[in-house]
Parts: structure tokens; sequence; C-alpha cells
């Protein structure tokens, strides 16, 4: 057994090395990391025996059958004696293999995990591509396919993507690890009367002939990117320039209020280059997308898809758009190996977002956000069971968004620690050092304590920085950024609890964060009086801004408060980012036999205009699993 386990080591090391060394003689091929935390647990791949380099996509999107179908044809990097290449898929039907040439290629499917899908196994054969000619299942976890009835404008289908964290292959045959970056072209034919757009190049934007009734678009991706990273959409798309090099797409009845919001977009573009580096992608384009879109944004480079809830008239919420933005740098420039490293996607650019919000609108917009989000850290540790709770560590399964703001608190602990001026030099080289490659938590600490640190025994010290990667709950030395503007909204509160009528209250001009502190911060047990006059004066569960709309909800539900059920209901139907239907659904399922009843209701009528992912997380919220 000791023989056997040194020689498995032995050809392990002499693999890694022959893979590390043509990853070096071609710069397009990002390096995978061979320490023992790398190895990401959610894919099936081996990539220290083969990897995939480069991605080819030749696919239709047929809205009948709700199905991508086409080949993917891949070029494989493998180890000397390397037999085959294990890829992830979801549910795909796989028709047959072929290397370059057509020649078939064995190929097994493994077994099925829910989450994780099935290994494709394909013998090589000394094939350096192979083609997996494919169809991908109604259902697919990863796509949206809209009725028209459920866009903006009501008389066209609709289909977008989401691949974060592991839903692309659901649809795309690969290596689906962020650890395992690659280069992609893609050529998707769609009807005629539709546009695709996807997180890349756009070769032809206008698309070209593909037959009768068919258009098809193609794409191209030169730097090596993660796979989830992969994105499509389709549907009645229309685009308008915002600068030299950013625009957004969106529906024709949308463009008006999506440009208004989005104006800022290419001076924001200007000021995160002016705190971190150049921007590397290109062009930095927006997709607004219908409601049903499941998260607040998702970075997609060169195509940040926004959901259109941020769209307030005020663009009290672009900070939103900055977030996204900043992933361009950290998450899609320099990428978590593994999912349990998320927060080095998430936290750093939860503080990357908040110095872009700083430089562009100034230290009062930036407190404000920031103190926001130490109120949403202090939630989630509580509703991770309390500061000693393992859910509560940046590494690892960390609950609610404790990834992104945990991560902030400590990267602006830091700053704080060394100084601004020494910080940003360091982050700044940072993002060259590791530019297009996978990190782990212990290789950023690694980076930190040989270019920042460099020996200073007190400076580490006083960072505690394995505390706050690995350990539970807050260190004594997080920093707490407090608002001047919230800590008048405090002084509201407290006057409305102690019996003032909201029509006294200083609410006239409040922005979306100043709301958000006042609803979030009264008593969750509220006489009905009370709510009656809040919602009277201030016509709350009317408001056409969902970030105050969904908290007043999440009040209304912890009072049982009946008035506020019609739009809940109307709420809950025709909003589909995760971030607001997780709470109200939870709300209401604490509620018994007020609110059970309510949620189930509710759910069996909207779940069919969720996203695959969100349906399947509140299914399980309603079903009490």
């Amino acid at each position: 057994m000791r023989i056997l386990l040194r020689t498995l080591l032995f050809a392990t090391a002499l693999s890694s090395a022959a893979l590390a060394s043509e990853a070096l003689a071609n710069p397009t091929v990002a390096p995978v990391l061979t320490t023992p935390d790398a190895r990401d647990a959610r894919s099936y791949a081996r990539p220290l025996i083969a990897r995939v380099t480069h991605l080819d996509l030749d696919l239709v999107a047929d809205f009948d059958s709700g199905t991508m179908s086409g080949q993917a044809a891949m070029d494989v990097l493998a180890a000397p004696g390397a037999r085959e290449i294990v890829l992830d898929t979801l549910e795909l039907k796989i028709a047959k293999v072929t290397d370059a040439q057509g020649r078939d290629l064995p190929w097994t499917l493994g077994a099925g995990d829910e989450e994780l899908g099935a290994p494709l196994t394909v013998q090589l054969r000394g094939a350096k591509r192979i083609i997996v000619h494919y169809a991908s299942s109604p259902g697919a976890r990863a796509l949206q396919w809209l009725a028209p009835s459920l866009t903006a404008g009501k008389s066209k289908p609709y289909l977008f993507s989401q691949g974060q964290d592991i839903n692309n292959r659901s649809w795309i045959p690969t290596q689906d690890s962020p650890g395992i970056r690659q280069t992609w072209t893609a050529r998707i034919v769609v009807p005629d009367d539709l546009m695709a757009v996807m997180s890349g190049e756009r070769l032809t934007p206008n698309g070209e002939p593909a037959g009768a009734g068919k258009r098809a678009y193609r794409f191209r991706m030169d730097n090596s990117v993660p796979p989830y990273l992969i994105a499509l959409a389709v549907g009645d798309l229309t685009f308008r320039e915002l600068g030299p090099r950013t625009g957004v797409y969106t529906e024709p009845s949308m463009m008006d209020r999506a440009a208004a919001e989005l104006v800022d977009t290419e001076k924001m573009v200007t000021t995160a280059e002016g705190l971190y580096g150049p921007y590397r992608w290109g062009r930095y384009d927006v997709l607004v997308l219908p409601p049903s879109f499941p998260f607040g944004g998702m970075e997609n480079p060169t195509l940040t898809f926004l959901t259109p809830t941020f769209i307030t008239g005020d663009r009290a919420n672009v900070g939103l758009v900055a977030h996204e933005l900043a992933h361009s740098w950290s998450g899609n420039l320099v990428t978590n190996a593994t999912w349990p490293d998320g927060w080095l996607n998430e936290g750093f650019t939860t503080y990357f977002e908040n110095r872009i919000m700083e430089a562009q609108y100034g230290a009062p917009r930036a407190q404000m956000e920031a103190d926001l989000d130490w109120d949403g850290m202090q939630a989630d540790i509580a509703e991770a069971g309390g500061p000693t709770a393992d859910a509560t560590k940046l590494y690892g399964d960390v609950g609610g968004q404790l990834a992104y703001f945990k991560g902030a608190t400590f990267l602006r602990t830091i700053e704080q620690t060394v100084g601004r001026e020494r910080w940003d030099a360091y982050l700044s080289s940072y993002f060259d050092r590791h530019a297009f490659q996978p990190q782990t938590t212990a290789g950023f600490l690694a980076d930190l304590r040989a270019n920042l640190i460099k020996g200073d025994k007190a400076l580490e010290a006083r960072l505690e920085l394995d505390q706050w990667a690995y350990a539970a709950g807050l260190p004594d030395n997080a920093v707490h950024v407090k608002s001047e503007v919230l800590a008048r909204v405090d002084a509201q509160v407290a006057a409305f609890v102690g019996g003032a009528p909201a029509a006294q209250l200083t609410a006239s001009a409040w922005t979306t964060q100043e709301w958000l502190r006042f609803l979030n911060n009264l008593p969750r047990e509220l006489a009905v009086s009370r709510l009656d006059d809040l919602d009277s004066t201030f016509k709350l569960s009317d408001s056409s801004n969902s970030y105050i709309r969904s908290a007043w909800l999440e009040l209304a539900i912890a009072n049982r408060y009946d008035p506020a059920l019609p739009s809940l209901e109307a709420f809950l139907t025709t909003v589909g980012r995760g971030l607001f239907l997780r709470p109200l659904y939870v709300g209401l399922m604490r509620q018994g036999d007020w609110g059970q009843p309510v949620a189930q209701r509710i759910f069996a009528k909207a779940k069919p205009t969720y996203h695959p992912t969100v349906a399947s997380s509140l299914q399980r919220i309603v079903s009490g699993s």
C-alpha cells in the first residue's frame, strides 16, 4: 500500500508539473492550483490529469421545447499518459462524443446526484480536442424560459441563464469549477425576431442568417474565465450607448427608465480604474432583465445582468452597479478556486463597491451603505445561530450575506490598520499578481503576509488574519463605520416608537438607505393602529421601490397585519429576486396558522414565474424541509 501510495503521489506530481509547464508556455491557459485546499468538492473534474482550456459552443435555442441543443467542442490539456477526461453534467442528453476528426470516442455517464449532476467520462485515445453532441433538458437549472406574459413587452418570449455557482453544467458539458478557467466562443441560433447576447465580445451584433426564420449570433471571450461566468440571454432586446465603452441592453419599453438610472456607468468604470487599476475586459455593458431574474445582479464579464428592481428613479440603488462592476477585478479577474473560498469574490467586491461609491458620490453615501451592511451582518450572525456558529466563518459554507459583509469588514479593518494609501497599493498589486487566476483563502493570507505584513510581527498580531478567515463570529478589532445620517434616522425610530404620529417624522426626503434603517429598526411587535398610521401616511404598501416595500412587508408579516396581504401577494407574484423573496416566505412560515397557508397558496401561484434555483430553495422553505 505504501509503495502504491508513493507511486500515485509521484504520478500526480509529474502530472501537475507537466500541466503547469504547458500552461506557462501558453499565456491564455490559466494555471490550476494544486494545493489540497484548491480541490473542488463540487466538481467531478480531475484537472491535474486532464482539463478543459478552451470551449466552442454551437447551439440552437428552441423556445418550443425549452432546450438548448448542438455541440460543445473542447480543447484538452492532458498530463502524459492520461487516458480520460471527466466533465460535469446535469440532466444533459448526450448523443455522442467525437474527436476533432469526427471519430467516436467512448464515454460513460456516471451515477447522478441531485445537486452535482453526473460525471461524463470520455476516453481520449490521444485526442487533444473533443466534441460533445447533446441537448439540455426542459427545466435545466441554469435556464429560465419566459412566456411573453412574463416580459415587459408582453409580446415575445425570453431566455436567460444564471450559471453561479454550479448551474451551467445543466446546459454546457464542461469542467464546471471556478478553479478551472477557460476561454470560449459561441454561436447561438435563435428565432429571427429575437436578439442573443452573451458575456463575451459580440462578433455579430445584428446576427447573421441561419436558415428559415432563424438568426445566429457569434461571441468570443479571449480571457480565461471560470465556467460559471458564461452567460446567455435571448429576447426582444434593444441597445443604447451610455459612453464610449458602456451601454445598456433591455426590452424597448424599459429602455428610457433603465438608461436614466444607469447614466453614471461610464464614470463609474473610470472611478474604479482610478482605485485599483485598468479595466481589462474591453466593454462594460449592462443587461436589465425581466423581474424574474433571481439575483440583484450577476457579474458576467463584459455584460452585467441586472434585476429591474434596482430602478427606483432616484439612482439610490446604483451601488448594485458598482458591486457588479467591482467584480471585474475581484471575482472575474481573481476568482475563488472553490466555493468555500467564495468570500474572496463577494467580500472583496463589497469592500470595493463601497470605495467606488465613496469616490463617486461622497463619504456620507458610502458611510450609510457600510453602516447598513453592518446591520445586515449582525442579522446574519444571529440568523446563523450566533457568534459561535460555524456558519459565521468566512471560509466555508457561509450563511446569508455574511461572505459579503464580514469579508468587506475584514478588508476595511486591514485598511484602517495599515492606512489607506498602503492598503490600496497592496490591493492593486494583488490584482496584478493574480490576474486571470484562481485563488484560495490560504493563498490570499500567504500573499498578505509576503507583500503587506513582510515579517512585522506586531502588525500580524493586530490584524488577526487567521481569526478573521477561519474562526466564527467577529474578531474584536472589527471596524464599524457609523453614519451620521442614519444616526438621525435612529432618532426618528425612537420618536415613532415613543408615540409620535407618522406625519411628524422628517421622512419626506429620505433615501432608500434611510427608509431601510427606519423600517428594519422598528420593533417587530407594533399595534395595528401604528402600522395603519405608517401605511396611510407613507403609502408603503403601494411603494414602487422594491427595497422599501419588501422591508415594509417583512414588518407587516411579523405583526400579522392583514391589510398588507394584497400588497404582499402582488409583490411575491411579480418579483423574482431571491434577496427579497426568501425573507418574506421565511417570515410567513414562522407565523404558523396565519402565515403558512398564505405562503403555500402564493408560492403555488408564483412558482412558474421564478427561476429554477429560486423556486427550488423556496420550495424547501414552504414545505418545511
